[in-house]
């Protein structure tokens, strides 16, 4: 008999549809609330690895998934010279198993509607629009009142909120996110056939220059420059200004600049940082996800780790007989020093960039690729 029998999922982000989905396959019931009014206006692309593949497969979705994304196996690096000359192609590790690619890119809002539909499909009641005001828990459960004026009560809380996490607060948990010092234009638009893959161009007037195929007719392009305060822009200043840093980097940019047209399709946003010391859980209530660790997009890392609280989280609750502090040691045990290893490599190599530091970048990133290639 599992350790809940009901469960509330706040945030329909990764780690919340994919927490819900795998209770309620075990029978167990599941509210899941999101408070964006639709789940399209969840983000824009995201680039998946391995790992991250191979817990899409476990919940269902990964035909789903495969159908609408784009998978490679090779990272380009690229000059930011006048050819966009390809100075490196490096195999990328198939960090989900042999049977999966070693990465994909999709759009953020497609993945998102897969998992929402599936956690639909396997009896989770999802609420849009709407999030908790307040939560009074004992021994028993967790007592909630949520915006509409509605009130229900849980054996537990999951809290996958986000970066700026509700719930998080409303537990009274104090945690710093920091800027790592980075900001990052992303578009979203048209693929060229000349984008069969992510490529990255380092230096120039910015960091880094890249782009991932998300679709047979979609990617998102990105520029990473210094954190600035970019607030002030208008929505065609924001495009006029990722189109004037995207000058200096040329190959399939050339392509790629002419499409930037849409300033909706612009945003910018900081790196940020965060991991929270554990425990993770106050009680009847734990934090997953960008909730409890988060980390700049520098090893493409943060979906999976989403995406692995989930199922850790949801097999110990299944397979245990009660909600207790072994189970909590156990969830820990599997996920906390993974999970900031990760976020600290992620930092590592932004802090490299800024600090024009030559680091051993393969050592790096295969130590995270040996971590990530074995299950959480």
């Amino acid at each position: 008999m599992p350790a809940v029998n009901n469960v509330l999922v706040v945030g329909a982000g990764l780690a919340g549809a994919a927490t819900a989905i795998h209770l309620a396959k075990a029978g167990i019931a599941v509210d899941l609330l999101e408070i964006k009014p639709d789940i399209a206006a969840i983000g824009s692309g995201i680039t998946l690895q391995g790992n991250a593949l191979r817990e899409l497969r476990s919940l269902g979705v990964w035909d789903q998934v495969q159908a609408a994304g784009y998978a490679f196996d090779v990272t380009g690096i690229r000059a930011p010279d006048p050819h966009g000359t390809v100075v490196a192609e490096i195999p990328d590790a198939r960090t989900g198993g042999p049977d999966l690619p070693a990465a994909m890119g999709m759009p953020r809002p497609e993945l998102a509607r897969i998992l929402c539909e599936r956690a639909t499909e396997v009896g989770v009641k999802l609420r849009y629009g709407t999030t908790h005001t307040g939560l009074a828990q004992d021994e028993g459960g967790v007592d909630v009142s949520f915006a509409d004026h509605s009130t229900g009560r849980y054996d537990l809380v999951v809290g996958a909120d986000g970066v700026r996490s509700w719930t998080r607060r409303a537990l009274g948990v104090n945690l710093e996110t920091r800027s790592v010092g980075m900001g990052i234009w992303r578009a979203f638009g048209p693929r060229p056939a000349s984008v069969t893959r992510t490529d990255l161009y380092y230096g120039g007037p910015s960091y880094i220059a890249g782009y991932c195929p998300t679709g047979e007719d979609t990617l998102y392009a990105y520029i990473v420059e210094d954190a600035q305060d970019r607030s002030a822009l208008s929505p065609d200043e924001q495009l006029a200004t990722m189109k004037q840093l995207s000058q200096a980097y040329h190959g399939p940019w050339d392509e790629i600049r002419e499409t930037l047209t849409d300033p909706s399709r612009v945003n910018y946003t900081w790196f940020e940082t965060h991991v929270l010391d554990e425990p993770w859980n106050r009680g009847r209530v734990v934090l997953i996800g960008d909730a409890a660790h988060t980390c700049p997009p520098t090893i493409a890392q943060g979906g999976a780790m989403a995406l692995e609280d989930a199922v850790v989280l949801a097999e110990l609750l299944v397979e245990r007989d009660v909600l207790d502090q072994d189970l909590w040691d156990a969830f820990h045990a599997r996920r906390y020093q993974r999970a900031r290893t990760v976020v600290d490599a992620s930092n590592q190599l932004a802090q490299w960039q800024l600090d024009h530091v030559q680091g051993d970048i393969p050592s790096l990133m295969r130590s995270v690729a040996i971590l990530t290639s074995q299950p959480a």
